[in-house]
């Protein structure tokens, strides 16, 4: 029998190659956000970010990606609005897409999804995540990837191949989570991270630079993908979140700080972005 290639192979690595993506999650959902995310992309080690295109501060993110195209980054597909004081809604006309929002025409909570995923109708959603990536387009920019606000592949079945539909019409990657979905997509040539993503919203704030660092040191052989969330922490994001700041300020003076940087070049490890695994998604 042939051995199908790993991701290494496919992207051209040796066996032995520690290859780390780090993605900043929620580009564009306020300014605090937007301001980090280029810092860290910039002079930290987050190779690249995914664009809220339906919150309120997508137009300077938007903006940011123009005027710098070096910075990579996907779509963050999102039907999620997690914020307690802090509204955002669909893309597309909120009449042509009633089942994925509240009364009021903003997107369901957090608490909520396991309504939105009961309700949502495949065609609505398939309108507002085709408004999200048009917005983009239309703006000039061109996305590697597609990921999800607040799901991993894409909370529901029919969702996740929705969108792997829209990776092959618009030429994208996908940034993917399910063991059995990375095997698929990498038997069929589509390079996947090799283990689960890792989500710096999920490590506990006072403990995050040792545990960072730890996995930083003890990252195998393989294409791994981390998730963070950045902010400079200031008053409009403790505002906007005022418990969860914290998350995003510690993960953004981790992956800005020196140390990580001395680590990454200590322990050999490449890091990459999304360009490499989309020209093969793509081919």
């Amino acid at each position: 029998m042939t051995r199908s290639p790993g991701s290494l192979e496919l992207l051209g690595y040796p066996e032995d190659a520690r290859l780390l993506l780090i993605n900043a999650d929620d580009f564009g959902m306020c300014h605090s956000i937007n301001v980090a995310t280029v810092e860290a992309m910039r002079s930290g080690i987050v190779t690249t970010t995914s664009l809220m295109a339906c919150c309120p501060w997508a137009w300077e993110a938007m903006t940011m990606l123009r005027d710098d195209p070096s910075l990579s980054f996907g779509v963050h597909l999102t039907l999620v609005n997690e914020m307690p004081g802090y509204r955002w809604g669909p893309v597309a006309s909120r009449d042509t897409v009633p089942s994925i929002v509240n009364r009021d025409g903003f997107f369901l909570a957090h608490s909520e999804i396991p309504r939105l995923y009961a309700q949502a109708a495949l065609g609505d959603v398939e309108r507002e995540f085709r408004a999200q990536i048009e917005r983009v387009l239309s703006f000039g920019l061109k996305p590697t990837h597609l990921d999800w606000h607040c799901v991993l592949d894409g909370g529901r079945s029919d969702i996740l191949e929705l969108t792997l539909r829209l990776c092959e019409e618009f030429e994208l990657a996908m940034r993917v989570n399910d063991p059995a979905l990375r095997q698929r997509l990498i038997a069929a040539g589509k390079p996947a991270n090799d283990t689960p993503i890792i989500d710096g919203y999920s490590l506990p704030v006072d403990e995050k630079n040792a545990i960072w660092e730890q996995k930083l040191r003890a990252l195998p052989s393989g294409f791994h993908q981390w998730a963070a969330h950045v902010s400079t922490g200031d008053a409009e994001a403790q505002a906007m979140e005022p418990v969860g700041w914290r998350v995003r300020k510690t993960d953004f003076d981790f992956f800005t700080s020196a140390e990580a940087r001395s680590i990454v070049e200590e322990e050999g490890i490449v890091l990459v972005d999304y360009r490499d695994v989309q020209r093969l998604w793509s081919a």
